[in-house]
């Protein structure tokens, strides 16, 4: 007795169903490596809560710190509420300005993470984008561009954030400086670090550009951007995943130094570097709180972004990872 042939509906109810985005991630070794780390898990809670509550600052914080009406200067350097002197209505205390250091810190760490996010946004756009022209065409090009990095990274990263912050501020003025601190300071350091991805990038695509499907790709006849965006460069993320969890931790401590040198964010708006220099100068008088408050919140911060890209750095390379 002959069988019958099978239709195509058949057949693709009998084939069995690919795993789709959350099965593939389910099972993939860097779900399970998370499972394990208990650093990691601690590191991403702490990071995550910290951009949460700098997210939703202006609903959290008790009192606007931009916000003149709600700034009492009678109140100014009232010490945290475990410390006798304290007011109930201000937890953390107040600053010399008479400010909440809550709502003040609530604040500055949404100004730090914008700067970082925004100065490590920048620094990736340029160095992949110069990474992938050198690594890939080669020749003058790629002799020119890495030529530029190594002069650049001969000098330190907040080197040439204060040398290019201090000329701005003196072209241009302390007053316009201070409206336009936050953009400015993505500029600045952007223009900094760019190099770290520019070098990374390059070596990942010399290995590539030889595989057999850029050569498939040549051979179609691709034009070259196409090639390096489209095909190469996604071969090349897992480095760029790694340095950008290092450099947010990295560009928000450059906003820190160059705030507490007065060439970053102003004191009239608050972020944890300025924040830091404004109290810097009360703690031989007692109002310890102003600075080390802040500290701790940015040494916190740091800290788990470094913990998060220490790991990550190990599972993207797995004969480092030891679970």
């Amino acid at each position: 007795m002959s069988q019958p042939t099978p239709t195509p509906e058949s057949r693709a109810d009998a084939a069995p169903a690919l795993p789709g985005r959350w099965e593939r991630f389910r099972d993939s070794y860097l779900l399970y490596s998370f499972k394990r780390d208990v650093i990691a898990q601690l590191s991403l809670v702490v990071f995550i809560a910290l951009v949460a509550i700098a997210v939703f600052a202006p609903w959290l914080a008790p009192m606007n710190p931009y916000d003149l009406a709600q700034i009492d200067i009678l109140a100014s350097e009232l010490p945290p509420f475990w410390v006798d002197g304290s007011d109930p209505a201000y937890l953390l205390g107040t600053d010399a300005q008479g400010r909440d250091m809550l709502s003040t810190i609530l604040y500055g760490a949404r100004v730090s993470l914008v700067i970082g996010f925004g100065a490590v946004a920048l620094q990736a756009i340029l160095g992949v984008t110069f990474g992938l022209m050198a690594g890939y065409l080669g020749g003058r090009i790629d002799a020119f561009l890495m030529r530029l990095a190594d002069i650049q990274l001969s000098f330190s990263t907040l080197m040439v954030a204060i040398i290019v912050g201090a000329l701005v501020k003196a072209v241009f003025g302390g007053a316009t400086f201070s409206t336009y601190a936050v953009p400015l300071l993505v500029v600045i350091i952007g223009l900094a670090e760019w190099p770290q991805y520019a070098r990374t990038v390059r070596a990942s695509v010399l290995a590539e550009k030889n595989k057999e499907y850029v050569d498939a790709a040549r051979v179609m006849g691709l034009k070259s951007r196409r090639i390096m965006f489209r095909h190469v460069l996604p071969n090349t993320l897992s480095p760029i995943f790694v340095i950008s969890t290092v450099q947010i931790a990295n560009a928000i401590i450059s906003e820190a130094a160059l705030s507490f040198l007065g060439l970053g964010m102003p004191e009239t708006h608050p972020s944890l570097g300025s924040l830091i220099k404004a109290g810097f100068d009360y703690i031989q008088s007692g109002s310890w709180w102003i600075t080390l408050i802040p500290g701790a919140v940015l040494v916190v911060l740091v800290l788990s972004i470094n913990l998060l890209g220490d790991w990550l750095r190990d599972v993207m390379n797995p004969r480092l990872y030891k679970g």
